[in-house]
């Protein structure tokens, strides 16, 4: 129907737009209409996908995407206790990310945790310049599905292959996907040094993410 389209199109514009208050009151109004899933899915997550790729063509900045995810998880939160039972607060899987050690750049990694998280996955980002052993420790102790590995330079991409080398001798690399991605990786690498997976950006990555776990 037009009138829950327009809904569902104005609560992703709140997101995109940042404002929470505005979510709260879309949300509250399509908590009537609709069930919890499609506000999420086709309000909600719409919204948070566009600011994604509006971040990654540079109209806009770190600051926006953490305003909006905020904004994002205020309306999930809304729609919480109409979810059925069983999916309340039901995470997609748990994901390890981190840029390598050595490397310095950070906010890619960041806006594909952000993502990632308002998109139903349980995310332990690790920041920048990880030691290697350490996405390995916290996979361990998070018992993560996945290890997103960011490098952003050529000379820390041998970062990535460690990584997973070390996954390995811990007897652990069938238990653990692997997802790469930053600026000089590409798939022909990822395929190389044997990841299970690699995003060129942050909506691909959430994508890729979900088919890894399905």
């Amino acid at each position: 129907m037009a009138d829950t389209e327009a809904l569902l199109f104005e609560i992703a514009d709140a997101v995109i737009s940042c404002k929470k208050e505005k979510v709260i009151e879309t949300v509250g109004k399509a908590k009537l209409k609709l069930p919890p899933e499609e506000i999420i899915e086709k309000g909600l997550s719409a919204g948070m996908n566009q600011v994604g790729i509006l971040f990654e063509r540079g109209k806009l900045f770190l600051p926006h995407v953490m305003m909006a995810a905020d904004a994002m998880t205020a309306g999930v939160k809304l729609l919480e206790e109409d979810l059925p039972a069983g999916t309340q607060g039901k995470k997609i899987g748990v994901i390890v990310n981190g840029t390598v050690e050595g490397d310095v750049h950070d906010i890619g990694k960041s806006i594909v945790s952000t993502m990632l998280q308002s998109s139903g996955f349980e995310v332990y980002d690790l920041g920048r310049d990880v030691p290697t052993r350490s996405f390995i420790e916290k996979a361990k102790e998070v018992n993560a599905d996945i290890i997103g590995i960011s490098a952003l330079m050529t000379t820390t991409l041998q970062g990535q292959k460690d990584v997973i080398e070390l996954l390995k001798e811990e007897g652990l690399r069938d238990k653990v996907k692997i997802m790469v991605g930053g600026a000089p990786a590409t798939q022909a690498w990822a395929d190389k040094i044997g990841a299970d997976c690699y995003a060129e950006n942050a909506s691909e990555a959430v994508a890729k993410a979900k088919e890894l776990l399905l």
